[in-house]
């Protein structure tokens, strides 16, 4: 049985629990309380877990004592002195009221294949089973989780290497960092060409977080458990003092969260040069300052269109960024790709300066949005969506690059519209008036774009009427 079908039979458990209420993100959090039992049993680690509450023990109990059982659990483990059991089980509550449901999801959970489990990785199991739950609309749970399609190019194109610090200040379930840690271990031979010395830097500095969700945050030290990677990851708010911390690293990977502070509200941050109600103007504003000044520091990160042109306090914080940094590339993303169907969304690379002026003096940009057709839940995003933009933001040359979506702008170019960074998405065939009569002999590029887009607009009337169709079932 391989990880795809395990996961498939865990989230079909799900199913078991619709009874008690639980929806998909309860679901989950109950899961991870269960799975952790298990695979510290599977990965033969379980001595940190004290002898009356490991698995064994659980699978042993039936009906009302199983029950009651499991809730005296969870007490004990988020009370325990271990580090790692007191974060995953802190406040951990049981949401399932039936014993025969905690006993019937205990029971699959044991019977499912762990021994292949093991062998493809339990780490990337629960990274499935936080894939699959981000797919689910119903879950609420792709305004945190970034497409592992996404992720794997802005790794790959920031390149951690060993040795570096990296992080990521709105961790979500920890997908940036782990994906950091896969592609160090790929092109190190899994860790075979560094010291004893390096590996243990890999494992214990290397990755680092931050998460304002409790129950997004134990995802994510669950995550990070599986992976053995046992980097600072630490539950708050970035844009409080109490994420001053996240400075001087060497790469930062993030997609901070969408939309405004409660109420209008400033961030509590005092270190922050430019004040303002816009959440990621102020995680773009940490996160430039929070790179090392060495002229390589560098970090990738997902923001919405508002941030290339909303004025005030945004002009100021874009001019910022681009005399701190070299700003070389914007990669405007395709729709559809998050939670928010209508979310427009861009990737900004940049690369901290050794001084804080006139580092930036071109800015690339890369179209993969306009008349491309829009992703969703049935028409996912893939590495193979990002090819051609990959092979312009790596050429030696950038000039040398013949592709309509490629364009370069100048600073001083930017700087006569206010510091916009609103720029680079080509016309918009679909907005072309027609003025004539057309020949009715297209060509087949053009019939089998036609095609593309009116699938593509097919997909979000899909994916809109699924969303309703939910809505209504969860009013019932």
């Amino acid at each position: 049985m391989t990880n795809q079908e395990i996961v498939k039979k865990l989230w079909d458990l799900c199913n078991v629990l619709r009874d008690d209420g639980i929806n998909y993100q309860q679901y989950v959090t109950e899961l991870t309380y269960l799975l952790f039992l298990k695979m510290m049993k599977e990965q033969e680690t379980e001595a940190i877990i004290p002898a009356e509450y490991r698995w064994d023990e659980l699978v042993e109990k039936e009906g009302l004592p199983l029950k009651q059982f499991y809730q005296k659990l969870l007490l004990e483990l988020g009370s325990n002195d271990n580090d790692k059991l007191r974060l995953v089980y802190s406040d951990a509550a049981t949401s399932i009221e039936e014993p025969k449901n905690l006993e019937k999801i205990i029971k699959s959970i044991d019977a499912l294949d762990w021994y292949n489990a093991k062998q493809e990785g339990l780490g990337d199991l629960y990274e499935g089973l936080l894939e699959k739950n981000a797919s689910e609309t119903k879950s609420g749970a792709g305004q945190y989780f970034t497409p592992r399609a996404l992720i794997d190019v802005m790794v790959q194109l920031i390149d951690p290497k060993p040795g570096e610090r990296c992080v990521d200040p709105a961790a979500g379930t920890f997908g940036f960092m782990i994906a950091a840690d896969r592609h160090v271990k790929e092109n190190t031979d899994n860790h075979f060409d560094l010291t004893a010395n390096e590996i243990e830097f890999q494992r214990k500095e290397a990755f680092a977080g931050m998460e304002l969700v409790k129950d997004t945050h134990r995802l994510a030290l669950m995550n990070a458990l599986l992976h053995d990677i046992e980097g600072r990851l630490e539950h708050g708010d970035t844009l409080s003092s109490n994420g001053k911390w996240i400075k001087n690293f060497d790469v930062i990977l993030a997609n901070p969260p969408f939309g405004k502070r409660k109420g209008g509200e400033r961030t509590t941050r005092d270190d922050l040069t430019f004040e303002t109600s816009n959440k990621q103007l102020n995680f773009l504003q940490l996160i430039y300052n929070g790179l090392k000044d060495n002229g390589n520091s560098r970090a990738a990160v997902i923001l919405p269109d508002n941030v290339l042109f909303e004025g005030g306090a945004g002009a100021k914080i874009r001019y910022d960024l681009m005399n701190k940094c070299n700003l070389h590339t914007i990669l405007r993303l395709p729709t559809g790709i998050f939670y928010a169907q209508s979310i427009k969304t861009n990737v900004l690379f940049f690369t901290r300066g050794k001084t804080d002026q006139n580092n930036t003096k071109n800015v690339w940009v890369y179209d993969l949005r306009t008349n491309l057709s829009s992703f969703g839940k049935r028409n996912q995003l893939s590495k193979a969506n990002f090819e051609k933009f990959m092979i312009a933001y790596t050429a030696e040359d950038r000039t040398r690059i013949k592709d309509d979506r490629w364009s370069m702008f100048t600073r001083e170019e930017i700087a006569k519209n206010n510091d916009s960074l609103d720029v680079g998405l080509i016309a918009d065939e679909s907005l072309s008036s027609y003025d004539s009569v057309q020949d009715p002999i297209e060509s087949v590029e053009e019939t089998i774009y036609k095609l593309k887009t009116a699938i593509g607009l097919l997909h979000e009337v899909l994916d809109e009427l699924s969303v309703l169709e939910e809505n209504k079932v969860e009013v019932k």
